[in-house]
């Protein structure tokens, strides 16, 4: 606790709050402000209530009156979710925020309680807005924006690097959300002209939930025919709430026997060119679209190794095709890094830029 208020005014701690010997946080952060633990009788009564409800009869022991007891003048946060309260406890300029541990609780009590009395003690509002970027590195995206991201102070831009993409927060501070939010519209503007090949969306969460809103939005339908990536195309898209209204079937033709029975592969194009190759992957994106009956298919075929591969088609080769009404287009990808979980890594990147290929195609010929 002195280390981390040696360095900010305010810290948010989760978790220790509960019943057993071991949850100490009340008592550390107590001790910091050099504060007593009293009952709160408040809390008290609450925590025998949730008993009375949820276990009728059980017993309320003495370690379980343990949450009630909080350092003298905390701000308490009703639990309504569990039976351990939250708390803030001030002096000195400092403030520390306990809140319960189980993310349920945590986020609940952050929203209902938390967030109200962290605004009540401040008159500006923070507005952030997140651009997602797939296919650039997060050197080459800093090597544009450098100059920026260091003089700018407000709007302030920030990158952070995930697999496969990486993400620019736009941060305004103003007295209103409105006000903030006029302030990043133009540098929303900005960033995204700067990346028009590479930006997915804004806001989006992630690639599959831009996908399944961007064929929403369109009026499109897919279908999906995977072999290395073995359905988490589909596993990912029908995460997004919506999903039934755009993917009509997903196919797994891991097999060069099910790529020909499923999605009408040719024997002679598996024969002339391999399983893996850019011709079979575009027969199977227009079986799958013909199966399906959707306006788009997808289809990807790989080697994800750690075996398998070969000095003329090495480990993380796939090609992803997509067939639509506009026409077709096919991708090679070489996508071996080299990492510890390299299988799990080629096959993730894999689905992301075939996702990335889709919206990619919808764009370009969104007025065909």
């Amino acid at each position: 606790m002195r280390l981390a208020f040696g360095r900010a005014d305010m810290v948010i701690t989760t978790g220790g709050l509960g019943p057993t010997y071991d949850d100490i946080t009340k008592e550390i952060v107590a001790g910091y402000f050099g504060r007593e633990m009293e009952l709160h009788q408040p809390s008290l009564e609450a925590i025998k209530a949730i008993f009375a409800r949820v276990a009728p009869g059980r017993e309320l022991t003495k370690n379980n009156e343990k949450q009630a007891y909080m350092p003298v003048g905390a701000v308490i946060f009703a639990n309504g979710r569990g039976t351990a309260p939250g708390l803030a406890l001030e002096g000195g300029g400092k403030i520390a925020i306990m809140l319960p541990g189980p993310p349920g609780e945590m986020k609940a009590m952050f929203e209902e309680s938390v967030r109200p009395f962290l605004r009540a003690r401040t008159d500006t509002t923070l507005v952030s807005r997140t651009v997602h970027l797939f296919g650039i590195g997060e050197s080459a995206v800093e090597n544009v924006l450098h100059d920026a991201m260091v003089e700018r102070r407000n709007p302030t831009i920030a990158p952070y690097a995930k697999v496969g993409e990486v993400q620019l927060r736009l941060t305004a501070s103003a007295p209103s959300r409105e006000e903030a939010a006029r302030m990043l519209d133009p540098v929303e503007r900005e960033v995204t002209g700067l990346f028009p090949e590479h930006v997915y969306g804004v806001d989006v969460g992630d690639m599959q939930t831009a996908l399944v809103g961007l064929l929403r939005e369109k009026g499109l339908t897919i279908g999906l025919c995977e072999s290395c990536t073995g359905g988490m195309i589909a596993a990912r898209l029908t995460e997004v709430p919506g999903a039934s209204e755009v993917l009509r079937c997903g196919v797994v033709s891991y097999s060069n026997e099910s790529k020909a029975r499923l999605a009408g592969v040719s024997g002679r194009t598996i024969a002339a060119h391999g399983a893996v190759s850019g011709e079979c992957a575009l027969e199977m994106a227009r079986g799958v679209r013909e199966v399906s009956g959707a306006e788009v298919g997808l289809a990807v075929t790989g080697i994800a190794g750690p075996g398998g591969g070969t000095d003329e088609k090495p480990v993380g080769l796939v090609f992803v095709a997509c067939a639509g009404p506009w026409g077709e287009k096919v991708i090679e990808l070489r996508l071996s890094r080299g990492y510890k979980d390299e299988r799990q890594n080629i096959r993730n990147l894999a689905c992301l830029n075939a996702m990335n290929l889709v919206m990619r195609e919808v764009w370009n010929n969104e007025n065909t």
